[in-house]
């Protein structure tokens, strides 16, 4: 696994859209296996997406040659900080990690890279603060995913609810701001009803029920992560709503993650799409930037070979934007946005083992 490299040159006449500059090198510290030693933080290990995360990224760090050791800071910043500071007792020479909260980990990654330790974000981007790469793919085009899909369905016309994870993340910040944006831009006629659930599947239900109970008239919903799936079945199927797309009284559903259960529930009809968000591939290229950051070699804006864009989000900032796929029961494209069918063998939620 490579990617494309352009050398360091004042002389270089390459384009300012070639992707990887091999420039310099720098010596690794070993684990006790005589591999690198990288420290990954877990987010949180209550959800089917983050799960996933956490099997593949062993597997990754086995094929990548890397030594590693781990801890999971259960959606805390507090733990976070603290996990950091175990990590930088232990010598770590690199450390990825996925802050929930994108703005209190400022201080830590200031702490990080006064030591010299690379810091790979993934899944989400520091508000502020330096790392040597986020791994995410573009949070903004699922939330415009989403809008397109559901403002076709149901014609330009109706009533939708979006069930917005926390935004005090950049993730439910994007998805928010551009299902909205896409929504009054494409589809005004659309009413929204924006629910705050902090990423709280209970509290996610609680609201979908209230809403529903209100206005019976609810024709879709978004729910911007799948902690939010199995509550949303429960309130349709005790409306009376979990009934198949060819029966009037369906509600279109729309999540983000693309886990196996999602997949399933699209070909058994219970919702209707979703964004595949790349679990395998957060761990893959979480630590291979990791790895290319301990072996002294820096990136630039432009496409990659693994169907993605690295792209400068703010000075000294760079974020490479992963693949996401929205994906549907027929594989057909909706306002414009090709999708893929929920059986597609190159969905990461098809090859679990």
């Amino acid at each position: 696994m490579r990617l494309r490299t352009a050398f360091c040159s004042a002389a270089s006449v390459l384009s300012a859209m070639a992707l990887l500059s091999a420039c310099g090198g720098s010596g690794t510290a070993a684990g006790a296996d005589g591999k690198p030693l990288v420290g990954v933080d877990y987010p949180r290990s209550d959800t089917d997406f983050w799960n996933s995360y956490i099997k593949y990224t062993p597997e990754y760090a086995k094929e990548l040659g890397l030594s590693l050791k781990t801890t999971n800071s259960q959606n805390d910043v507090a733990k976070l900080t603290a996990n950091a500071q175990t990590f930088i007792s232990q010598g770590v020479k690199g450390l990825a990690m996925a802050p929930q909260d994108t703005a209190a980990i400022a201080p830590t990654l200031a702490q990080l890279e006064a030591k010299k330790i690379p810091v790979v974000t993934v899944d989400t981007r520091p508000d502020s603060g330096k790392v040597f790469m986020v791994v995410r793919a573009d949070n903004r085009a699922y939330g415009e995913k989403a809008c397109q899909y559901l403002g076709t369905k149901l014609a330009g016309k109706g009533k939708v609810v979006m069930l917005e994870g926390g935004l005090d993340s950049i993730n439910g910040r994007d998805r928010t701001e551009a299902f909205n944006d896409c929504m009054k831009k494409n589809f005004p006629d659309i009413k929204v009803f924006g629910e705050a659930t902090n990423w709280d599947g209970a509290v996610a239900a609680q609201k979908l029920q209230t809403d529903l109970t209100a206005n019976p008239d609810i024709k879709g919903v978004y729910m911007e992560s799948s902690f939010a799936l199995s509550g949303t079945l429960q309130v349709l199927k005790q409306k009376g709503l979990l009934v198949g797309p060819e029966d009037k009284k369906h509600v279109f559903v729309v999540s983000n993650d693309g886990i196996p259960e999602e997949l399933k529930s699209i070909a058994a009809g219970k919702i209707d799409a979703t964004v595949s968000q790349p679990a395998d591939l957060y761990a893959k290229y979480a630590l291979y930037y990791l790895k290319a950051a301990i072996d002294g070699k820096t990136f630039k804006p432009g496409r990659t070979d693994h169907d993605s864009t690295i792209v400068q989000v703010r000075d000294g900032l760079l974020e490479d934007q992963l693949s996401a796929p929205l994906v549907t029961a027929d594989g057909g494209t909706y306002g414009g946005v090709p999708s893929l069918k929920s059986d597609d063998k190159s969905l990461w939620g098809n090859n679990l083992g």
